[in-house]
């Protein structure tokens, strides 16, 4: 099981200015080593699929900058420019892999057949973190941790490294409010699925924008909508960054303001999703969720209360949580879970302005979003419709049979 974990970091004068100088020198390193990229792909591809060999001259053949020839080149680059020999080697070879990540990224697809963006270049204060692919294990001592080339920086251990777990990387990153060690652990004896899993104790949730999410047993969760509660303050810290001169260190600690205002903001959905993932999993052993396709619906009218919900995050803290546990969190085939009724199967179509599901056919009355849920719950834990018509009332969230089952 890998984990991480975040933890502040209180450097010195020195110690600051020597993370901000490794920073800008690795900001440079990255775009010298994407630009070697973009000129070897601009230089042999060829717009078209044939071409006569006659009156015709064949290009130069140019190595291509691949990781392991850039890694090689680094000696150089220390040559020429020796303030880089101050770098950590492993922090400057980890440079050299993320400009391979993000490149390869941009050539090859995915599974979905679809490719990312095309990288940028990083601009003056766009690089914000480097990382120590190995550390010592015995790298924090009190309330210090020894970072190669930098010294023995102060953490702040707000919670201490369980026991077993083995330090394998160690980030530095450079927040709005200063600066941040994460640390990756690793520890092989947490079971991937606890042998106390109970299917029986199992719970589907739909996501939505009315509440944040609504469970098979008709349990709510409201949305808090930071963002839009703070959108008076967003706009006056944007027209007064907006106001301030190019370059001023007036505008520099206006947009540090903004900054540790879109921070906070992020801080709270997340302190949101953890709290509620964990109320989950301190109820349920499975937990079954639709597996959206979430940067299609953030495209829509709808993108700006799907962004500020945070859907995608919190999913995927639900499911290392879950992993982490011993639990599971089961992504569903989101196909019909809506229009389908939970009792019989039927297909009852719904537009979104529909907020109740009334079925023709069993006559199911309940809310719209309780019957996808619960559609969700039956397909996660592998039930069909025939077996949960056995006590349909009680899927439903009923704690007495209604008259509708009699």
């Amino acid at each position: 099981m890998l984990t991480a974990y975040k933890y502040k970091l209180r450097p010195n004068e020195s110690q600051a200015h020597q993370i901000d100088e490794w920073l800008n020198l690795l900001r440079m390193q990255y775009n010298y080593r994407l630009g070697q990229r973009f000129d070897w792909y601009e230089s042999t591809r060829c717009p078209i699929n044939s071409c006569s060999l006659v009156s015709c001259s064949i290009a130069e053949v140019v190595e291509q900058p691949d990781y392991y020839w850039q890694k090689r080149d680094l000696l150089n680059t220390k040559k020429l420019f020796p303030e880089y020999g101050e770098i950590h080697s492993q922090v400057l070879q980890d440079c050299v892999a993320r400009v391979k990540k993000s490149f390869d990224r941009y050539l090859t697809k995915n599974k979905s057949g679809k490719r990312s963006g095309k990288p940028r270049f990083k601009g003056r204060g766009r690089y914000h973190s480097f990382t120590y692919p190995q550390i010592k294990q015995d790298c924090i001592e009190n309330n210090r941790i020894a970072l190669p080339k930098i010294g023995k920086v102060k953490i702040i251990l707000h919670r201490p490294i369980p026991d077993g777990f083995k330090i394998k990387t160690a980030q530095v990153v450079r927040n709005a409010d200063g600066y941040h060690a994460i640390l990756t652990l690793q520890d092989d004896s947490v079971p991937a699925i606890s042998p106390d899993v109970n299917l029986d104790n199992s719970v589907g949730i739909d996501m939505g924008l009315k509440d944040f999410l609504i469970t098979s047993d008709g349990d709510t969760v409201p949305i808090p909508q930071f963002a839009r509660k703070s959108e008076k303050r967003k706009k006056l810290l944007n027209k007064s960054v907006s106001r301030k001169k190019k370059g001023s260190n007036r505008r520099r600690k206006t947009v540090k303001k903004l900054s540790k205002h879109h921070q906070k903001i992020a801080r709270q959905r997340k302190d949101f999703h953890y709290k509620t993932s964990q109320k989950l999993l301190d109820k349920y052993d499975v937990v079954g969720f639709e597996d959206l396709n979430i940067k299609g619906l953030a495209k829509t009218r709808m993108s700006k209360s799907i962004l500020d919900a945070g859907w995608g995050e919190f999913l995927s803290i639900l499911q290392t949580k879950a992993a982490n546990a011993g639990l599971m969190a089961i992504a569903v085939n989101p196909k019909g879970t809506t229009q389908n009724c939970s009792n019989c199967g039927t297909h009852v179509p719904k537009t979104i302005a529909d907020r109740w599901h009334s079925c023709p056919s069993c006559g199911l009355e309940l809310d719209r979003d309780v019957n996808a849920a619960i559609n969700i719950k039956n397909i996660a834990v592998g039930r069909t419709v025939v077996k949960a018509q056995d006590t349909p009332y009680a899927i439903a969230g009923f704690t007495e049979k209604p008259a509708l089952y009699a």
